[in-house]
Order: C-alpha cells, then sequence, then structure tokens
C-alpha cells in the first residue's frame, strides 16, 4: 500500500495529499504531561511549549522542494522566569539547504490586533493555499492544495500567532491582560519570544525579515526598533502588506483628503467613472487623482468653513469627477465624505453596498437608504473560506491535535493605543542599521488601510530624504489581502523575492554608511 502511495505522488495528482501527511511526532514539554497548564478560557488542557515535526514535498516555480513543518507552542515567560503564555506557531524550513547560516528566515505576523496568521500563512506566503478560486471567492469543497507561488523556496517562514489568537494562550490568570495587550506591551513580547524561537532553533546567523499585515505592520515597525535595542537583533529587511498609519499624526484636512485616490480606485473598478477617465487603465488615472489631492485639495480643505464658495463648488466638482460620487453628495459633507457613507453609496443606484477591505465585494443590505453598509461583505466571504480550510490544515495536514478552539478573531480588548510611534521606530531603526529595507505592499481597493496613505507613510516617515532609496512600494490591483486574487499573488511573491535578493548584501561588505 505504501509503495502503492508513493507511485501516486510521482505523478503529481496528489502530491498535496499525501506529501503532507505527517510523518513524525514529537512533543517536547516544559513541564510533564500531569502538569500541563489548563487554558484560562475553559477546562481544555494547553501545554504551552510542545511541537509536532512533519515531513512534506512541494512544488515552487517548477522544482521540487522538500520542507519539514514545525507546528506547536513555544513559552512566553515573565522576569522571573515563570511560563504566563503559549505562543503558538508554524515554521516552515526548507530541508535540502545545507547552509542555513546564510539561508534567509522571514517572521510572519497578522493583524487586528487580535487576528490569527491564518491568512498569510494559507494564502500568500507559505506553501499551502485554501481552496478559493482566481479572485479569491470561497468554492467548494474547503481545503488546502501546493502553494507553487510560495517564497518557501528562497527563505524558511515562521508564521506567529499573539497571544489570545489562533491556539496561543495564556497560562497565568494572575498576569495583567496589559502585558500583552497593547502597541508597546505587544512588541515588547513578542521581541522576547522571537528571540527565545531564533535562539532555540540556532538561526542567529541567518539574514532575518519580518513581515507584517495590517496591524501587523504596527507591530513589525515597532519590532524593528525593539530587536535591534534589546535584543541586539538586527533585520535585514521589513515588510509592511496593508500598513496602518503606524502612529504618523494626520490632520483634519489631509486625513480626510488623502481618502479620495482610494475612492476613484473603487469607482474605477464599478464603471462609476466618466468615460475620459473609465478609458484609461487603473495606474494610469490615478497620478492624476494623486496629484489633486497633494496640491490642491489638502490646500482646499485646510481652509475649512473660510474657503471661498466658488472654489468650494469647483473642488467638489473635481472630487464628483473623481469619485463617483454625486457632487451635491459631496457638498452637503463639506467635501469630507466618510469612508462608511461612500461603501454605501457609491452602489446604491444598484442595490448594492461595496466591502471595506475589498471594493471589489458587493453586499446587499436590509434597505437601500442608510449611511453605512449592514456588514463587511468581504470578510464575511473569508471567514467562510478560510475557517474551515485552517482548521482542516493544521489537524489533517501538519498533525496539530487539539480542543481548543482556533481563534480567526480573538479577545485581545481593550488594547491600549497609547504611545504608538511605531513609524519613528522603524525610521530609527533604519537610520541606525544600514542593511535594513523597508518593502510596502498595499491593494488599490483597500478601504481600511489604503494605498495612498501607505505612500503618505513613507514620504513623512523619512522627511531627510536619506533613507527613500531603501524604501520601496508595490501596488497590486486588489483589496486588503491583495494576494486572494491569483495575478496579485503570483507578484506579490515574486516582489519578496525580489526584495530579499535586493537586501542581501554581498559577503564582505560592511554595515556601514
Amino acid at each position: 500500500m505504501k509503495k502503492m502511495l508513493f507511485s501516486l505522488v510521482l505523478t503529481g495528482s496528489f502530491l498535496t495529499a499525501i506529501a503532507q501527511t505527517p510523518t513524525k511526532k514529537t512533543d517536547t514539554p516544559a513541564v510533564a504531561p500531569a502538569e500541563k497548564v489548563e487554558s484560562l478560557a475553559s477546562n481544555i488542557k494547553f501545554n504551552p511549549d510542545e511541537k509536532v515535526i512533519t515531513q512534506h514535498l512541494t512544488t515552487i516555480k517548477g522544482q521540487k522542494v522538500p520542507y519539514q513543518a514545525t507546528t506547536g507552542t513555544m513559552p512566553v515567560w515573565d522576569e522571573d522566569g515563570k511560563t504566563i503564555a503559549g505562543i503558538f506557531y508554524t515554521y516552515y524550513e526548507r530541508s535540502d539547504v545545507n547552509d542555513r547560516a546564510s539561508r534567509p528566515l522571514v517572521i510572519s505576523f497578522n493583524g487586528g490586533p487580535g487576528s490569527a496568521s491564518v491568512w498569510m500563512q494559507i494564502a500568500y506566503t507559505g506553501p499551502t493555499l485554501l481552496n478559493i478560486d482566481d479572485e479569491g471567492y470561497p468554492v467548494q469543497p474547503y481545503g488546502v492544495k501546493q502553494n507553487p507561488y510560495s517564497i518557501l523556496d528562497v527563505a524558511d517562514i515562521v508564521f506567529v500567532n499573539p497571544v489570545n489568537t489562533a491556539y496561543s494562550r495564556m497560562t497565568n490568570k494572575e498576569t495583567p491582560k496589559s502585558t500583552f495587550f497593547g502597541v508597546n506591551a505587544d512588541v515588547k513580547y513578542l521581541a522576547e519570544w522571537i528571540k527565545t524561537f531564533v535562539t532555540r532553533n540556532n538561526r542567529w546567523a541567518s539574514p532575518k525579515y519580518l513581515i507584517g499585515e495590517s496591524y501587523g505592520t504596527t507591530r513589525v515597525s515597532g519590532l524593528a526598533l525593539e530587536l535591534q535595542e534589546n535584543q541586539w537583533m538586527y533585520l535585514n529587511g521589513v515588510v509592511l502588506v496593508s500598513p496602518t498609519t503606524l502612529g504618523i499624526e494626520r490632520g483634519v484636512a489631509s486625513k480626510a483628503a488623502l481618502r479620495l485616490p482610494y475612492f476613484a480606485a473603487t469607482a474605477w473598478f464599478h464603471k462609476k467613472l466618466a468615460a475620459d477617465l473609465q478609458s484609461k487603465d487603473l495606474t494610469a488615472m490615478l497620478p492624476e487623482v494623486e496629484q489633486f489631492t497633494i496640491n490642491e485639495l489638502i490646500p482646499a480643505m485646510s481652509k475649512g468653513g473660510f474657503i471661498d464658495p466658488a472654489e468650494r463648488k469647483a473642488i467638489a466638482s473635481k472630487m464628483a469627477r473623481y469619485s463617483g460620487v454625486d457632487e451635491k453628495v459631496i457638498l452637503q459633507n463639506n467635501l469630507d465624505v466618510p469612508l462608511d457613507y461612500f461603501w454605501k453609496e457609491l452602489l446604491r443606484d444598484q442595490g448594492y453596498t461595496v466591502g471595506r477591505l475589498d471594493s471589489r465585494y458587493k453586499g446587499i443590505d436590509r434597505k437601500d437608504a442608510g449611511d453605512g453598509p449592514d456588514f463587511n461583505s468581504e470578510l464575511t466571504s473569508w471567514l467562510h473560506s478560510f475557517t474551515p480550510a485552517i482548521n482542516i490544515y493544521l489537524r489533517n495536514n501538519l498533525g496539530y491535535k487539539t480542543d481548543l478552539k482556533y481563534n480567526m478573531f480573538g479577545p485581545v480588548h481593550p488594547w491600549d493605543n497609547s504611545g504608538d510611534k511605531t513609524g519613528e521606530n522603524l525610521r530609527q531603526a533604519m537610520a541606525q542599521n544600514p542593511y535594513l529595507h523597508v518593502l510596502v505592499q498595499s491593494g488599490y481597493y483597500d478601504g481600511a488601510c489604503d494605498y495612498f496613505n501607505a505612500k503618505y507613510n513613507l514620504w513623512q516617515m523619512d522627511p531627510s530624504g536619506r533613507l527613500k532609496d531603501r524604501m520601496s512600494f508595490e501596488g497590486y490591483r486588489s483589496g486588503h489581502m491583495m494576494y486572494l486574487r491569483k495575478e496579485d499573488l503570483i507578484k506579490g511573491n515574486d516582489d519578496l523575492r525580489k526584495f530579499i535578493q535586493k537586501s542581501l548584501p554581498k559577503p564582505g561588505v560592511p554595515a556601514k554608511y
């Protein structure tokens, strides 16, 4: 029977199903099994220090890639060395590599705060993809398949789930939740955890990269400096996927005005623009809107109620042209159209709303009237396909079995957002480390962390202009999780490969200015 299964593997048609079957299980509990800590949320036993190791084979860009997957938990300790939490992770290592010292290591986080690492793990950079169509919509049967575009061919990857996400849990009821749930607390304990992971897995010599999505960009921007200053760990790159504002303040006028290029992209997608704009390609049309936003809209909105009425009407007319929203509506909102209202208004005449995180998605509300959508059409779609897939994959393919609930979004609130200087933290880390490069990846149809605000981050983060040669931006024709669209999945991973190659110094080249 084993021989027959192996022959099926070689045909390729059963490669994922067979090659991802667990072949070895290794448990390394920090305490004896009888002393396993109970989850704070239930009576289900939770071991904060254990792992399962499995062997796999996949094909990436036409090349056979054998790899080892380590799935499990690793502890977080307090200052006295007492275990206060267990962090759930999955670590993928290419297994035919002899020189691990020169092999890049990518440390991956998602956002929320409170989101598991599921999104990028089984839809972007990892060796496995969930079952969706080429535009990212759910299909049945649920499950996973090979990711032939994964970056595992050029880098090892560890997907990390902060406390209360996925299977990560607190273990000590006396530990204040503020130890974990805040901008700076999150960065502090995760930096300690990364240090432990790198030490246990003998990866101190490896070039290291952080990648974060959404709130994960706040996290990795803060980690870049925290790792340097308190763990003495220096990075080669930080990748920001659909970045937040990174604590970089916006004025009232700029905050409102910077939305317009996103409005324009969304209106273009839904064919709501004037014929001359609609006839242009998206990336040919957007620069005109961007220039208007910076050179005309921000100055006009800065005048507030004292703007000349004729100028106000002229600005509103141009905004209507670029947004697909009626000029009367724009004037009624004093040029400041709220995001919720835009998502409700753009396709109101067709009986649809558009998605917040990806405005390609449509929703249907109870009534067409109102100031915002009833639900996030894109998030509902994503949870539809991701939740079954990750539960199937971890248990059946990676051999990790637990009765704990996999938290797609876990309880992490109240979250302390005070003291968010993560954009400045990243700038400072770059200034201190000549090796450190930054890549931003944004979807044009993302209304939560829009692409133009991501560009604005880079402009404001480096006022001297001396770091811009180590900063790059890539845009994609999709939304918050731009990789759900197959074309952008391919391009996004290729962009990551190029970024890694660009940021690896040649042997012997010193880190100096």
